[in-house]
């Protein structure tokens, strides 16, 4: 079993009483939901669901000791991933539809979400790896609160979409130790057609800046496993559809050259893509090439770049 460190911030925020005042503030945003830039204002606790689909209760599909994330989120020992069902993006390729799109999963109570976490905490995961977890924030944090008199002592880690309003990443701070956002397009147009979201640019780089406010560059321990800060991924999508040039340049004049990243190759055509003229196909050489040259021209040296599998053809 992982040890447990005994500096974890959201512990000074649980003595205090706010962790408990932020949870009662966050429930009450559901009441007109707010939380993510959809603002359906649609009251969840009486059951109604918005854009995301989901109402009141957690919906989780799946838990487990997570080991294909990144070297320091995920280690020799694993990440502890809940994976949260709906979404605030309809992405037309996403790699896990059945759980975004369709909804696959339990719902669960916010005791039942502390078990879940202090379960992975005793089989030995490095952190509580929260991977949609947007449209839950409010029950996430009462589950916290919950856990920890019950000896919950892991890193929160926050793995998004990026599209995030920043007066709810706020309610995280002090809390979330990791931010491991996506950064999707640079061009709007293609947040539209792709993920419903013809605003996702703007929005996605607000929200970027703001997680880089509270956590900083990386910060790993002396087993190279994070404590601390912000990771972006970038997916590279084909025919240029990510724009990964523009959101690397962006990175790197305003986040700053330190900044970690996890270039992806791994895009495959999923859910709806497979039939999509642009985006129906695998990544070739000369699209991902054309990717790692923006992150060398930019001088992004810190995180990881996929190798790409060049014995998988266009579908």
């Amino acid at each position: 079993m992982r040890k447990c460190g005994s500096d974890i911030s959201y512990l000074k925020l649980y003595h205090t009483g706010e962790l408990l005042r932020r949870v009662s503030d966050a429930y009450q945003r559901l009441a007109s939901c707010d939380l993510c830039p959809r603002d359906c204002r649609i009251n969840r606790i009486k059951g109604e669901s918005g854009f995301c689909g989901t109402s009141l209760l957690p919906r989780i599909a799946a838990t487990s000791i997570h080991k294909g994330e990144e070297p320091p989120v995920s280690g020799s020992v694993g990440s502890g991933a809940i994976f949260f069902s709906g979404c605030s993006l309809k992405c037309t390729f996403c790699q896990n539809f059945p759980i975004s799109r369709l909804g696959n999963g339990r719902e669960v109570t916010t005791k039942e979400l502390a078990k879940k976490m202090l379960h992975l905490q005793r089989k030995g995961a490095a952190n509580i790896n929260l991977v949609t977890p947007t449209h839950f924030l409010p029950q996430i944090l009462a589950a916290l609160w919950l856990a920890i008199p019950e000896g919950l002592r892991l890193p929160m880690l926050w793995n998004s979409s990026g599209y995030e309003k920043v007066d709810s990443l706020q309610l995280l701070e002090g809390i979330v130790a990791i931010y491991l956002p996506d950064m999707k397009y640079s061009d709007d147009e293609h947040a539209r057609i792709y993920s419903s979201a013809p605003d996702y640019t703007g929005i996605n780089r607000i929200a970027v800046a703001e997680m880089a406010r509270q956590v900083g560059n990386l910060e790993a321990d002396s087993d190279g496993m994070a404590v601390k800060g912000l990771i972006i991924r970038h997916l590279v999508l084909p025919n240029g559809v990510s724009g990964a040039r523009d959101i690397l340049d962006w990175i790197g004049t305003n986040l700053g050259k330190g900044t970690h990243l996890s270039l992806m190759s791994q895009y495959f055509p999923a859910g709806m893509a497979s039939e999509d003229t642009v985006i129906g196909r695998h990544l070739n050489m000369t699209e991902y090439d054309d990717a790692m040259d923006a992150l060398e021209r930019v001088g992004l040296e810190n995180g990881w770049v996929q190798e790409l599998d060049q014995e998988r053809g266009p579908v």
